[in-house]
């Protein structure tokens, strides 16, 4: 594909200065850009290793006729112009329009208009696809689950029964939809309960087998919503389990069964929520934060990574550590640690004069 450079800045909402009819086939970085291709040098420090006679996207205030560039973009929030940027020259996964004859689809599923199934796909009963929908080879969607329009669904997914997904949804290879929860209970109080009953304190140690509580409920899926490659989402054990609109899903994130996450939240790779727990709007998880169930964190809040969370965290809050505080007293408290070998130095240093008074006296 290729478009001009007039075109591509009218698609990023962008000025373009120079030769707007040279056409522009792909995006590199400065000083590996081919012909045809557009150098993103969106800071000075990029801006060195470009070459004369070549387009690139330029932040608002440097001088393409200093880099003696033949055309130029401007781009006043520069990820925000590389999100449409790489949107435009994206083509997509390879399925192929219509429906492969290698898929086994039930008689009964409904299949939108435009939809494209690949090789090795299987559709169970009941089951609806929406129009232009997208299903990559060897994928399986269980009986009853309904997909909404435009969906792109990646090689390898597993979608069990009873699932509801909204339009747009792109799920990665790999992802598992509705799998059973991990929701097991004993026939007398367990060591866990016990536990968390006596703060810690343990005296009864009676052998017990533990028995499945099976999963009755769903796993709703809003619209706009992306989930990485392996991820896991359990389905509730009466209610369903819910994603809201426009979230993202990193790669091998865990959600158990009953969660709830609010609209437009980021959730980061090995990210795991626990049963029961619930998260508010626009949260955002760093890389390996662990949630504890039934917890609820409120609208806003910001996890750095490998954060535990223990408790309820309020809105607008950004936590650190293990266990996970506000920042400011994560940060009070990792100066405070660092200072404790000094600390340690005075004590023995006040130890030894006390012993030694000792001695004279």
């Amino acid at each position: 594909m290729q478009i001009t450079i007039k075109e591509l800045a009218q698609a990023l909402n962008a000025r373009a200065w120079g030769d707007q009819a040279m056409l522009i086939s792909g995006a590199a970085e400065p000083g590996q850009d081919q012909p045809g291709q557009i150098a993103l040098a969106m800071s000075p420090k990029y801006a060195e290793a470009l070459r004369p006679g070549t387009a690139a996207i330029l932040s608002e205030g440097m001088d393409p006729e200093a880099y003696g560039l033949a055309a130029a973009i401007f781009a006043p929030r520069p990820r925000l112009v590389m999100a449409g940027l790489t949107r435009s020259f994206d083509p997509g996964p390879d399925i192929a329009p219509g429906i492969h004859p290698r898929a086994v689809i039930d008689p009964s599923a409904t299949i939108g208009a435009d939809a494209a199934i690949g090789p090795f796909v299987s559709i169970g009963a009941g089951v609806v696809i929406g129009a232009r929908a997208r299903i990559a080879s060897h994928v399986s969607i269980e009986r009853g689950t309904r997909i909404g329009d435009d969906a792109l669904i990646l090689n390898g997914v597993r979608i069990q029964h009873g699932i509801r997904i909204g339009d747009r949804v792109v799920i990665q290879p790999g992802a598992i939809i509705g799998g059973d929860g991990f929701s097991f209970v004993t026939a007398e109080e367990s060591g866990v309960e016990e536990m968390r009953r006596n703060l810690g304190k343990r005296e009864n140690f009676t052998p017990q087998s533990w028995e499945r509580i099976h999963s009755l409920g769903g796993v709703e899926i809003g619209d706009d919503v992306e989930i990485g490659s392996g991820a896991t989402i359990d389905r509730g054990t009466v209610r369903a389990t819910r994603i809201g609109n426009g979230t993202k899903l990193d790669n091998l994130v865990h959600l158990g069964h009953n969660v709830v996450i609010g609209r437009d939240c980021l959730i980061r790779g090995q990210v795991g929520v626990a049963g029961s727990s619930v998260l508010g709007d626009r949260v955002v998880l760093a890389g390996q934060v662990g949630v504890s169930d039934n917890i609820t964190i409120g609208d806003d809040v910001i996890a750095g990574g490998s954060a535990k969370i223990f408790s309820r965290v309020q809105a607008g809050r950004m936590v650190l550590g293990n266990p996970a505080v506000d920042m400011t007293t994560r940060l009070e408290m990792d100066r405070a640690t660092r200072r404790l070998p000094r600390l340690a130095a005075t004590v023995a240093k006040l130890q030894k004069t006390v012993t030694d008074l000792i001695e004279k006296a």
